[in-house]
């Protein structure tokens, strides 16, 4: 895409979010009207410790977005990556070591944008630059994945902090194991996401995601050939064969058809018009018991039903971004995101000289 297209569509993008932002704010900085948070995170964390902490996140953002809206999907679905396997803990972003490979590695996350492991580095350095290492890089990857929202015109919200990086990372099985795949069914991914205490609205609401952001043919190809899907639109079936002409192409599509780089419900007006991409998008429609569920998402754009969207999301992201997290003295604030602290006690006494020195002055 071209720069002067990127830059007419961020700008775009912003005066998109502030038409409607009295409109989507729809929680207050005490988080009311939110799911409960765990023991250990708090809505005003770091207020004190590291008060610049979301504006450094927000307007770096808001440059790297400029530069290339595709990087927020990407933070986005980082952020979904880390927090399904085992927790919200940062774990994704580890590199391997002798004890075996990341979970990077794993299948379902080599198509996870490099860049953004490289964005969430450089969000920490700035942070630990101007707070010292108090902030964890799980943390700073909630805040990106909510800023990736909101730079895209979707709901602003705020998010409980105090996550600690974990230790370990889990195993290629686990991994797996963990992450729905995009050929699941709904009874699959009412299951799954059940078990981690999510209802079918909740599972509605988190697969809206897919309204920003890229997928190879390979995870939908199955829907092309050698049958087609019968379900499936035939225009948007004639345009996906184009962009993969076989069931091996490497090329990406949009997710959403509509407005692919704008956070709203056209997600949802995508599978209503038998156009979802995936089979996990497509089932959602046609399974009577999550399709009452897209169509009050997805029946008016600038309506009181795209807020209805926006309201299920942020309650599901909050519940999502609490998912078994570390807190306290447990885990560590990484140095580095992509490596676990090679002296915990070392790095716990420098911590403690920061917070010292921090109140000090």
């Amino acid at each position: 895409m071209a720069s002067t297209s990127v830059s007419s569509s961020f700008k775009l993008l912003f005066v998109y979010s502030l038409l409607f932002f009295s409109q989507y704010f729809i929680v207050s900085s005490k988080g009311q009207g939110l799911p409960p948070i765990v023991k250990g995170l708090s809505w005003t964390f770091f207020d004190s410790s590291c008060p610049k902490l979301q504006s450094i996140v927000r307007k770096r953002l808001e440059k790297v977005f400029k530069d290339d809206i595709g990087q927020a999907a990407g933070l986005l679905r980082l952020h979904f990556h880390d927090c399904f396997v085992q927790g919200c803990d940062g774990s994704v972003m580890l590199d391997g070591s002798a004890g075996g490979p990341s979970e990077k590695t794993a299948i379902p996350n080599q198509t996870l944008r490099k860049e953004s492991f490289k964005i969430i580095e450089d969000l920490r350095e700035r942070v630990h630059k101007e707070c010292g290492r108090i902030v964890s890089c799980s943390d700073i990857a909630a805040l990106a994945a909510r800023d990736a929202v909101v730079l895209t015109g979707g709901p602003n919200y705020v998010v409980p902090l105090g996550r600690r990086d974990g230790l370990n990372f889990a195993t290629e099985t686990a991994t797996i194991d963990n992450l729905v795949a995009p050929t699941a069914n709904t009874t699959t991914l009412l299951t799954r996401l059940g078990t981690k205490g999510f209802d079918a609205t909740d599972v509605v609401a988190l697969s809206g995601a897919h309204t920003i952001g890229i997928s190879h043919c390979g995870s939908f190809t199955e829907r092309l050939y050698r049958n087609q899907d019968s379900t499936m639109d035939q225009t948007f079936a004639n345009n996906l064969k184009s962009s993969c002409p076989k069931a091996d192409s490497n090329n990406t599509v949009n997710m959403d058809v509509r407005t692919p780089n704008i956070f709203d419900n056209k997600y949802y007006v995508d599978l209503m018009n038998r156009q979802g991409l995936f089979t996990s998008d497509r089932d959602l429609f046609t399974d009577q018991r999550t399709r009452g569920i897209v169509t009050s998402f997805g029946t008016d754009q600038f309506g009181t039903d795209q807020k209805v969207f926006f309201d299920k999301f942020v309650i599901a992201m909050i519940k999502m971004g609490q998912l078994n997290v570390s807190t306290g003295g447990q885990g560590e604030i990484r140095a580095k995101c992509s490596v676990r602290n090679k002296n915990k006690l070392l790095v716990d006494v420098v911590e403690g000289l920061e917070k010292t020195l921090a109140a000090a002055f």
